[in-house]
């Protein structure tokens, strides 16, 4: 796993110890960041944020900040790790939280949410519910979702659709404000 582009190209990352673990894949990070392009001075939140792969990489192309979260000691010691071995501290945030916990008490807007949770888990719905209620993503926001592409997405979403992609078992689906 690695960095596609950016001032970090081709840095290496550490990836999550563990058997549970489903890392993104190069090309489906290819493939969220050829519809999501444009990084720039963007303020980034990470949800199930697991290595950081997809906050960092945004951060490679020119994101302001990254604020990363997940519940799993593991993924919080390999976030540092990668964050370290980047030298970019001063422009990230972890929080080890459970990503509903932590949606229900940040009062922050981002202009770009990832959202990574595990698959087939029912997780995103509630999560997206709570992103929309806490008005945390700012007007002309993206929110990519990774997911699998068995876990459908309420009809109530179908209003902020701008983009879907199915690779495999994976599907990438792009919500706008």
């Amino acid at each position: 796993m690695r960095i596609i582009t950016g001032k970090f190209k081709k840095a290496n990352l550490y990836s999550v110890p563990g058997k549970n673990v489903r890392p993104t894949t190069d090309f489906l990070k290819e493939a969220i960041f050829s519809i999501i392009y444009d990084c720039k001075k963007r303020k980034v939140l990470d949800l199930f944020a697991g290595s950081g792969s997809l906050g960092l990489e945004a951060l490679s192309r020119g994101a302001e900040s990254v604020v990363l979260v997940d519940f799993s000691f593991k993924a919080i010691k390999t976030i540092s790790r990668n964050i370290e071995k980047l030298r970019c501290r001063d422009s990230c945030r972890i929080y080890q939280k459970k990503v509903s916990s932590f949606l229900r008490t940040n009062s922050g807007q981002f202009d770009m949410i990832f959202m990574d949770p595990p698959y087939n888990k029912n997780l995103i719905n509630p999560t997206l519910e709570l992103i929309y209620e806490n008005n945390l993503i700012n007007s002309n926001g993206k929110i990519i979702i990774e997911h699998s592409k068995n876990e459908k997405l309420d009809d109530k979403w179908a209003s902020k659709f701008e983009k879907q992609k199915i690779s495999g078992e994976s599907q990438i689906t792009v919500l706008g404000v």
